[in-house]
C-alpha cells in the first residue's frame, strides 16, 4: 500500500497528515527518507522521527462517540489547552474524523482508523450530517427555501440540502458536505447570526441523549453499519 496510507492505518494520523509528515523529512522506509507514493511492501520498516510504526491489528480498531462542548478545538495539537485529545484523554493514539467548529458543539467521531476516516471526509461519498441550529432572528420560508437550494460561499454554491424549521427562531439541516464554517457562512448570506449550533447526527450515529463532554465507544452494531456504508471489510 501507498506510504501514506499505511501511516493513516497505523492511527498515526489522518492521509493529508502523513502527506505533511513525508513532506517534512520525518518519515523513512528502511532507512531511507520516504518520498510522496512511496510503496510499503511486507517486511518494509517504517518509522517517523526514528520511531517503528506498525499496523495495529484490525479487531483493535477504536471507534468512539463524542459529544463535543463548546469550547473545544478539533486538533492534534497537544500545544493547545483546549485540544479534543487531551480532553478525551483515550488511552490509545486517535485523531479527529473531520472537524467541528470550536464554537459548536456536538456529535464528532474519533479513530485510530485512517481509512475510514479518509473516506467519511470526502464530499462525494454524500454521508449526511444532521444539525440543530438556533439564529438571532425569525426564520421565514424564504430563508429556509434559500438554505435548500444552495448558497453561494467561499467561491462555491453549498449543494442543495435538506433543511425544515422546528421553531420560530430554531431549524434543523442536514449536510452532504463541510465546507469551513458552511452553515455560519450560509446563514451570514441571509443576514441571519447563528447563536447556537450542534451536530446530532453523522450517517446512522446519533448523538440521542448522550451528555454534552462524554464519549462512548460506537457499539458492535452501530460499526459494522458503518464500515458497510464506506465499503470496508474488516
Amino acid at each position: 500500500m501507498r506510504i501514506n496510507r499505511y501511516i493513516a492505518q497505523a492511527g498515526i494520523c489522518s492521509r493529508r497528515g502523513a502527506d505533511r509528515l513525508i513532506e517534512q523529512g520525518r518519515v523513512t522506509i528502511n532507512g531511507h527518507n520516504a518520498v510522496a507514493g512511496a510503496k510499503v511492501q511486507d517486511g518494509d520498516v517504517i518509522t517517523i522521527d526514528g520511531i517503528v510504526v506498525t499496523l495495529p491489528h484490525e479487531n483493535n480498531r477504536v471507534y468512539i462517540a463524542f459529544n463535543k462542548p463548546v469550547g473545544i478545538t478539533c486538533t492534534s495539537d497537544l500545544r493547545r489547552k483546549d485540544n479534543i485529545i487531551s480532553y478525551i484523554n483515550y488511552p490509545k493514539r486517535i485523531f479527529t474524523v473531520g472537524r467541528l467548529d470550536r464554537d459548536s458543539s456536538g456529535l464528532i467521531l474519533l479513530t485510530d482508523d485512517g481509512d475510514l476516516a479518509y473516506r467519511l471526509t470526502r464530499t462525494e461519498h454524500g454521508h449526511e450530517k444532521e444539525y440543530r441550529v438556533s439564529v438571532d432572528k425569525r426564520i421565514t420560508s424564504s430563508f429556509i427555501e434559500g438554505m435548500q437550494k444552495g448558497v453561494p460561499i467561499l467561491d462555491t454554491i453549498t449543494l442543495p440540502c435538506r433543511v425544515w424549521q422546528t421553531g420560530e427562531k430554531e431549524f434543523r439541516i442536514v449536510l452532504t458536505q463541510g465546507l469551513n464554517r458552511q452553515i455560519r457562512r450560509m446563514c451570514e448570506y441571509f443576514q441571519y447570526t447563528v447563536n447556537d449550533l450542534e451536530r446530532t447526527r453523522i450517517m446512522h450515529i446519533a448523538l440521542g441523549a448522550q451528555p454534552v463532554g462524554s464519549w462512548r465507544e460506537l457499539t458492535p452494531k452501530e460499526t459494522q453499519e458503518l464500515l458497510r456504508l464506506i465499503r470496508i471489510r474488516r
